[in-house]
């Protein structure tokens, strides 16, 4: 029995060091940027006509997506990161995906043919900016996807579902390997049920898949909008940090900017909420925000609403600017 707790502990230990080893680069980083990038949210914004939501419509915006115009931006305010949306909601890939298409077999494709993601790891890595992306593990399924991804409504923990989904992870992880340095996992809203499992799936096969291609990549699983920051899982390498309101975050044991073996990191927006809305805070206010964070050794990471061609509107790379000014991250 003792070697039996033993071997436990030196196990628990290992995750713990190897997440600080794996997220250290983004408490030096400091912060970063989202992009909840979706046709939902570009109509939403009113920057595009509800009739754009084709498949065609979709591959126009991506083709026409300024990877170099964005990674240009993203350095001039000295973001050390990017995080975007591989798929948000229901809505349409970024990325084309095999495992994807044969588990719906016949049904309409909904990804991309670009690979943005590949062209935005180009783009960003010549600034020295990293790429994490964003992934749903329980979103709004289409009718066809239930069936195909063996939904059972009558089984909360929907293994067979999240066994399906991991494969699409794995599939995305191996094609991208190091261009992709970090996952953040959606929708992890019943971690008992879902993820706290001895077998498959869990957390641990959830974060080896994100990590088959790129056995460094950093993995958060976001439970939800939580103002006290939490790790959820020993197999998460920073904390998702989800926030509404930045007023309110709470930090408790805490320090070297790590809670419980996770690095802290906070993510909350500067419009009216996700990808959409006109700035909700002055200056100031962002600056005194992301300073509290970083104080904690923190990194924290702003939502800002895309444009069409995947650049930012002026009024948030203005607040942008302040933030790595205060940070003191803007390259001379």
């Amino acid at each position: 029995m003792k070697k039996i707790t033993l071997a436990l502990l030196l196990g628990i230990i290992m995750i713990s060091v190897n997440a600080q080893n794996r997220a250290a680069w983004m408490k030096d980083a400091k912060w970063g940027v989202m992009l909840h990038y979706s046709i939902e949210r570009l109509v939403s914004n009113n920057l595009l006509e509800s009739e754009v939501n084709t498949l065609d419509g979709w591959n126009e915006l991506i083709d026409n997506f300024d990877c170099d115009a964005l990674a240009k931006q993203l350095s001039d305010v000295g973001a050390g990161y990017l995080i975007i949306t591989v798929r948000h909601l229901g809505g349409f890939f970024l990325s084309p995906n095999s495992m994807y298409d044969h588990y719906m077999g016949e049904s309409p494709r909904v990804s991309s043919n670009r690979d943005l993601v590949v062209d935005l790891y180009e783009a960003l890595h010549k600034h020295g900016i990293k790429l994490i992306v964003y992934c749903m593990t329980n979103f709004n399924w289409n009718p066809a996807e239930l069936i195909a991804f063996a939904y059972d409504r009558d089984d909360p923990r929907r293994a067979e579902t999240f066994l399906r989904w991991q494969e699409v992870i794995r599939e995305y992880s191996i094609r991208w390997g190091d261009k992709v340095s970090g996952w953040w996992f959606d929708g992890c809203y019943l971690p008992n049920t879902y993820f706290r499992h001895p077998d498959i799936p869990n957390f641990a096969s959830m974060a080896a898949a994100a990590r088959a291609g790129n056995p460094e990549s950093i993995v958060a699983f976001n439970r939800g909008v939580f103002p006290r920051v939490k790790s959820i899982t020993p197999y998460e390498d920073y904390t998702a940090g989800e926030i509404n309101n930045p007023e309110t975050i709470s930090f408790r044991n805490h320090g070297g900017g790590f809670i419980d073996g996770s690095q802290i990191q906070i993510l909350s927006y500067l419009g009216t909420t996700w990808g959409i809305g006109a700035p909700r805070f002055t200056q100031e206010d962002v600056v005194r925000f992301s300073l509290r964070i970083n104080e904690v050794g923190g990194a924290v990471t702003w939502d800002v609403p895309p444009m069409p061609d995947g650049t930012i509107a002026d009024d948030f790379m203005e607040q942008l600017v302040e933030i790595g000014k205060a940070l003191g991250t803007i390259k001379k």
